[in-house]
């Protein structure tokens, strides 16, 4: 069941209360909606997550958390779902979007060298940015309306399956 799956891998809600950085969010994480597991709060988290996962930004993680707190969802799983996009699967991930982005507006592939620096950045935004940008907004709009969906319907699927099995283990009796 994706409930007992998932509560494995997410930290206890005293632990998170005690985190320095979420003090932003002051009595807002007294909310207990946030810290249940059920279909609902389990599929708007996974929503919220991948949407924010897509974001070329940094604090991604923040900016699922504040959106998890009025959304009333599962404010562990939304923050977990953004590490998605790790500093290992981050380059792939946005090359990706770079590419959507270029399907989308039906423009040539613009040849680029990453520089860790400021100046490249800025330029970058120019030559790939636009690309990159509205690829990513729609990476983010898919991925995260799917992992909702997806996640609604293994929730779904396993409630049947043990209640079916609950149902069959009553018959054999």
């Amino acid at each position: 069941m994706p409930k007992k799956i998932i509560g494995r891998f997410l930290p206890d809600h005293k632990t998170i209360k005690r985190q320095k950085a979420l003090a932003v969010f002051g009595s807002l994480l007294h909310d207990p909606n946030l810290w249940h597991l059920n279909r609902r709060s389990a599929s708007g988290a996974f929503g919220i997550g991948m949407f924010f996962a897509f974001w070329p930004v940094p604090f991604q993680m923040w900016l699922a958390a504040a959106l998890a707190i009025p959304m009333r969802v599962n404010l562990p799983l939304s923050v977990a779902t953004v590490w998605i996009t790790n500093p290992l699967t981050m380059p792939p991930i946005f090359f990706a979007a770079y590419k959507v982005g270029v399907w989308l507006l039906g423009a040539p592939a613009e040849p680029f060298y990453f520089e860790l620096s400021w100046e490249w950045v800025v330029s970058s935004l120019n030559t790939i940015g636009p690309a990159f940008l509205l690829g990513c907004g729609v990476c983010a709009v898919v991925f995260g309306a799917l992992g909702y969906f997806a996640m609604n319907l293994l929730w779904r699927f396993s409630v049947n399956k043990a209640w079916k099995a609950r149902r069959e283990k009553r018959q054999q009796k």
